[in-house]
């Protein structure tokens, strides 16, 4: 879920926006550093941002009159580190605060940091881990998006949770509820999600294999049978 529109109390909104700046700094000299050593990158930046502005796009109903969604930034994080997706994340949440009426200005910082650090941070750290402990490429890949998926949604029931604590039970009762109330919809739109990124991986080790073993992944071939 987008944090919508002036949901957040103005002080969580600047705290948020002041944690993730320094991580969409750090993410735009990492995308240049890696485009001005390989430009032939610059295709597969496009296909990463274009995936994640799509998925993270497609709403679907949850409880409440409330919406839940893919992420889309597992599959950049893979590719380019975590880094990289914080600044792809500002671009797309700010489109579509603009264009689509999807999240907002003044919670921009709160979604940046849940789509755009904490997802790729995990998706990275689990596809890393899976290669070394030699787990199949497909079946990694999946683990690691789906879960980034999921975490990306913890992650804004926390902040929900510390800005609407929950009158009786505080801050535990208020991330049950708004956890239970998101998990309906997104373990199966992040089990998608998973299955959704093995297939354009898959297309993306068949059709450039090259770009992909410049961005150390040599097994992306393997990938594709996986």
């Amino acid at each position: 879920m987008h944090i919508m529109e002036g949901f957040l109390p103005a002080e969580h909104a600047l705290v948020w926006g002041a944690v993730s700046l320094p991580f969409v700094a750090l993410g735009l000299r990492s995308i240049r550093k890696k485009v001005r050593e390989k430009p032939e990158l610059k295709m597969l930046v496009g296909v990463s941002a274009a995936f994640t502005f799509v998925l993270s796009a497609l709403k679907l109903p949850a409880v409440t009159g409330s919406c839940s969604h893919p992420t889309g930034t597992g599959l950049g994080a893979v590719l380019f580190g975590p880094l990289a997706m914080a600044p792809v994340a500002t671009i797309v949440l700010l489109f579509q605060a603009l264009l689509l009426a999807h999240g907002g200005l003044t919670t921009l910082g709160a979604n940046v940091f849940s789509m755009g650090v904490v997802g790729p941070l995990v998706a990275y750290l689990l596809f890393r881990f899976g290669r070394l402990v030699r787990l199949p490429q497909g079946v990694t890949l999946f683990v690691a998006v789906t879960l980034a998926d999921l975490s990306t949604y913890l992650t804004t029931s926390v902040q929900l949770a510390l800005a609407f604590p929950d009158p009786l039970g505080g801050f535990a009762a208020a991330l049950a509820k708004f956890a239970g109330i998101f998990a309906l919809t997104q373990i199966p739109l992040a089990i998608s999600e998973g299955l959704l990124t093995v297939l354009l991986f898959n297309v993306l080790a068949k059709h450039s294999a090259g770009e992909l073993q410049d961005l150390g992944l040599p097994l992306a071939r393997e990938g594709a049978r996986s």
